[in-house]
């Protein structure tokens, strides 16, 4: 078992707590909030109540996206893991089950930044736009599916003179049939729906928000 009575979070996100394995100091543990199952069953629709706790957990989505074809038994060192975290699995820790992954470090050894922050503090300079179109190359190379890509779940690993983009949240299909997965075409169009909302939404972070996401979304789904 994973004790983490005398760690804290080195970040936090709607439903889970991230912490830093004690042991091994260069892998993530993602651990549900306290109660946190609880409040989101309580808030959804009758019909979602029916189901289990499993969807309404973000770490057994996220075994479930690691699960996925594209990424079935692959080696370590295959390209699928090249803008994600390694997965070790699940392990049961002092605050419960937890999602145990590769931690994306900078070069000092902290957890690396989020995209949502270099956009913040950069805007999209030719150096990010080049990582974020490597990282959409590579989503069509391995089929790997996603849910929406959203700038604070991507941080930038530096490799090199060039950074990369590592998902470090939102793996896996958000459609509910498996389509995507089963046929090539399906898979095609669900990747670029996924990549075009991506770059919508960098465009939306560095714009005067002077719309809401969501009717900037709306927006871009027309065109």
């Amino acid at each position: 078992m994973i004790d983490l009575s005398n760690c804290k979070p080195f970040a936090k996100g709607g439903n889970r707590n991230c912490f830093r394995h004690p042991d091994f100091p260069d892998r993530c543990v993602k651990v549900m909030l306290p109660g946190r199952l609880a409040e989101l069953r309580a808030r959804a629709p009758w019909y979602k109540k029916l189901f289990s706790d499993d969807q309404f957990d973000d770490n057994s989505r996220e075994r479930e996206g690691y699960s996925q074809k594209a990424l079935r038994n692959e080696a370590p060192t295959s390209i699928v893991w090249q803008h994600l975290p390694y997965w070790y699995g699940m392990e049961e820790t002092s605050q419960g089950p937890g999602a145990v992954s590769e931690l994306i470090l900078d070069r000092n050894g902290e957890p690396a930044i989020t995209l949502e922050h270099y956009l913040q503090q950069n805007g999209l300079d030719t150096t990010i736009r080049h990582a974020i179109s490597k990282f959409a190359d590579w989503l069509r190379l391995t089929g790997v599916m996603t849910k929406n890509l959203l700038p604070h779940n991507l941080v930038i690993r530096e490799a090199g003179e060039q950074p990369q983009l590592v998902l470090i949240d939102g793996l896996g299909r958000s459609a509910f049939l498996p389509f995507a997965e089963i046929f090539d075409r399906s898979r095609d169009r669900y990747l670029e729906r996924r990549i075009k909302r991506m770059w919508a939404r960098v465009a939306w972070e560095i714009s005067d928000r002077s719309i809401t996401w969501e009717e900037a979304e709306a927006i871009s789904r027309r065109r």
